[in-house]
């Protein structure tokens, strides 16, 4: 079984995929699997973001909510 990238691993292998279309390093053949590795590629990185913003939102409450109350902190 893969691995998962992380974000980073994701991003930079997505950066790649679109240069190589770009430049037209990509043959017919392989243009269909590499849009298909693009597409996962993008929805890793959108999840990751997904859930990056929604802990920093519980975060923020959490800072917030001792800021108004310090006595339960």
């Amino acid at each position: 079984m893969n691995k998962q990238p992380n974000y980073i691993e994701a991003f930079e292998e997505l950066q790649q995929i679109v240069s190589d279309i770009e430049k037209g390093e990509i043959s017919v053949d392989e243009l269909s699997v590499k849009v298909k590795r693009a597409s996962e590629l993008i929805r890793i990185c959108r999840n990751k973001l997904i859930t990056t913003e929604s802990d920093v939102g519980k975060i923020l409450e959490e800072l917030e909510k001792s800021a108004l109350d310090p006595g339960e902190a």
